[in-house]
């Protein structure tokens, strides 16, 4: 079992966040888009789609995210515009909570990301942190169920332990 670097960020007041942090595996895939999807789906993170991140600030109220970096690097502000940014390459893995935001600051040419989404929850939103849709947003940021399985290590892995 791995010790993914581990980040909480608070509500600013447009951007609920998550009590829960954020998840950073470095070198924890082979920078390949069909083994990063396959080993999602064998964790019950079914893959959803192959792209990059949005450059505006945004976030999903009604799902936690996996984000596997198959090519290239990006650099991503995590947390809203007083977050933190962490730049991630080829064969590193985030899991973002539900409620934290994600902005794309810069990016290599070629970067290719796999996202995925767990089974046991809705279908994703998209948020743009809008200070009047806070409260509702932050209510179903708290409605959002836990993980069965950690998308990387599965059902013994770090996310069990680290979201309680």
């Amino acid at each position: 079992m791995s010790n993914p670097l581990s980040i909480t960020f608070d509500d600013d007041g447009a951007i609920p966040n998550s009590p829960l942090p954020l998840l950073v595996y470095r070198n924890a895939v082979s920078p390949n888009p069909a083994a990063i999807e396959r080993l999602f789906a064998a964790n019950h993170w079914p893959p959803a789609w192959r792209d990059g991140v949005h450059p505006f600030h945004h976030f999903h109220s009604t799902a936690h995210e996996v984000l596997g970096v198959a090519r290239g690097e990006v650099s991503v502000l995590f947390g809203g515009p007083s977050g933190e940014v962490l730049t991630v390459k080829a064969g590193d893995v985030v899991v973002v909570p539900a409620g934290v935001a994600h902005c794309n600051q810069r990016q290599s040419p070629d970067l290719l990301i796999v996202g995925a989404y767990p089974d046991n929850g809705p279908d994703p939103d998209l948020c743009r942190g809008r200070p009047e849709d806070h409260d509702a947003a932050k209510q179903a940021v708290a409605a959002v169920p836990l993980p069965g399985a950690d998308p990387v290590e599965g059902k013994d892995g770090a996310l069990p332990r680290l979201w309680r």
